[in-house]
This record gives C-alpha cells, sequence and structure tokens, in this order.
C-alpha cells in the first residue's frame, strides 16, 4: 500500500511491492508523455532495499529542456499530478499525484546534466553499493521521523547533512 498525508512523515519497512509500482506509474507516463521524457529513474528510500521510507514512489523522469516542458504540465495534471510550481529545488520541476490527504507519487522533471539529476543518482547507487551506509542512513531517518511525524520540512532539512556526506564520498570516490 502506498500514500502518505502531505506534510507529515511516516515510515514503514521496505516493500518489494514498491518496484512494480514503480514500473506500472511509468508505463502509464510514457503513455502519456509520448517523446517528451527520454528516460525514467526510480529514486528516493522506495528504490533502495532495506531502507525504510515514507510510501510514496519517487519517479525522475528526464527530459531534454525544462523550458520546453510547459505544455506537458497540463498533460500530466489531466492524469492526477498535482504541479507544484512553488518547489525551491534548482533544476526541476516537481509534481505530486494523489489527494493532499494521500499523496502516491513524486514526479521530478529534470535535464540529463543538471546537478539535481547527479545526486539523485550518486546517493542512490551509493546506498546500493554500501549497505552499512544504507543502515546508518534509515537509522538516522528513523530518529527523525520520530521527532517529527507532523513536520516533513524539518525532517527533510535535518537529513541534508547525512545526504551531503554520501554526495561528498561518492564524488571523493
Amino acid at each position: 500500500m502506498i500514500g502518505l498525508e502531505r506534510g507529515t512523515v511516516e515510515l514503514v519497512p521496505y516493500q518489494a511491492e514498491w518496484k512494480p509500482l514503480y514500473e506500472k506509474e511509468v508505463a502509464h507516463l510514457k503513455a502519456v508523455a509520448g517523446e517528451r521524457v527520454l528516460d525514467f529513474e526510480h529514486i528516493g528510500s522506495t528504490a533502495i532495499e532495506g531502507v525504510p521510507a515514507k510510501p510514496i514512489i519517487d519517479i525522475l523522469a528526464v527530459v531534454e529542456d525544462l523550458k520546453d516542458v510547459r505544455g506537458f504540465i497540463r498533460v500530466l495534471e489531466e492524469n492526477g499530478y498535482e504541479y507544484r510550481p512553488d518547489d525551491d529545488v534548482h533544476g526541476r520541476l516537481f509534481f505530486a499525484k494523489g489527494p493532499r490527504t494521500n499523496r502516491t507519487h513524486y514526479l521530478s522533471l529534470t535535464e540529463w546534466e543538471s546537478d539535481f539529476y547527479h545526486e539523485k543518482i550518486a546517493f542512490r547507487e551509493y546506498l546500493r553499493e554500501y549497505p552499512e551506509v544504507a543502515e546508518q542512513y534509515a537509522s538516522v531517518k528513523r530518529a527523525l521521523a520520530q521527532k517529527y511525524p507532523k513536520t516533513r520540512e524539518k525532517y527533510t532539512a535535518e537529513k541534508s547533512d547525512f545526504i551531503q556526506d554520501v554526495l561528498d564520498r561518492t564524488m571523493s570516490e
């Protein structure tokens, strides 16, 4: 089962069903996107076996140029995605699927060469390669989820040092 109320933090143990749910949503997105999307990636903790996660499938969609996908926003909205233009992450357009009481999917549009793309993939791959680091991340997440169950902004902000440390390691190896 997936879905979580916007702004809240609830972690569940890794679920094998997350991968097929990702694949199902990507198949749907491919059908509505046509050639606008060059590639898809499963990102976030639902993409890392053994790591607890908020039960929201996190999808990265690679596009040629973010400036050229403004018309695609309407198509995504017609397919259940809410565009979140107030998102403050450089190099992506962000969408959430599902009502605010039960967000099921996050979709980030980005370009191949963006820092956003490289950081998301590097972090995922590092945790997949180093299970001991993934377990450290899981511990950090559990502690923060207990501390901030109703304040996702603080939960996310306090994970940032750990994430940056992992990204720094990926650059030095």
